[in-house]
């Protein structure tokens, strides 16, 4: 069967079973005593059977959040950087500007799947959050809230599940 027939399910089973990842807390306060979230996508990938390359906790500056990204991508091990905080409307909130810039390509359904899945959950306040899906250097890119059930529900609902699909495909 020709790939361009190949249904989703025929993709991940030809897709890898475990993804390397760095996870980025992107947020002026925590320590990684205090990180809840980057722990809670750490736990969750790990439990999926996802191998944490590393993980990286960066001011809400543009310039440092790229390049903790653009030097994660440089890992041969890394597939994905997953990234949580700064997703937000407020003056500091600058994550998805500097993702946005470096992005290859862009999944918009991903932050629309989000949005959908959030208001299900806290209503109208879904529309604040940008998260976002794209990829750079071939490299699966996913910008999530800061806060600790925002990363779960991205993780169990739409990122675990696609993940080792996404990877597949980006790296084709």
């Amino acid at each position: 069967m020709s790939d361009v027939a190949a249904t989703p399910r025929e993709h991940k089973a030809h897709a890898p079973r475990s993804v390397g990842c760095w996870v980025v807390t992107v947020s002026d306060t925590k320590t990684p005593e205090t990180d809840t979230s980057g722990a809670v996508i750490r736990e969750r990938l790990s439990a999926a059977g996802h191998y944490v390359v590393g993980a990286t906790i960066v001011s809400d500056e543009p310039a440092d959040v790229q390049r903790v990204v653009r030097e994660a991508c440089e890992d041969d091990r890394v597939q994905a950087v997953i990234l949580t905080g700064g997703t937000g409307i407020t003056a500091r909130d600058a994550t998805f500007e500097a993702i946005e810039a470096l992005l290859d390509k862009r999944l918009p359904g991903f932050g629309e799947l989000f949005r959908m899945l959030s208001y299900q959950e806290i209503g109208a306040a879904a529309m604040l959050s940008r998260a976002q899906l794209g990829i750079h250097a071939r490299r699966i890119v996913a910008s999530l809230p800061g806060s600790p059930q925002a990363c779960r529900l991205a993780l169990d609902k739409l990122l675990i599940p696609e993940l080792p699909h996404l990877v597949r495909e980006v790296s084709r």
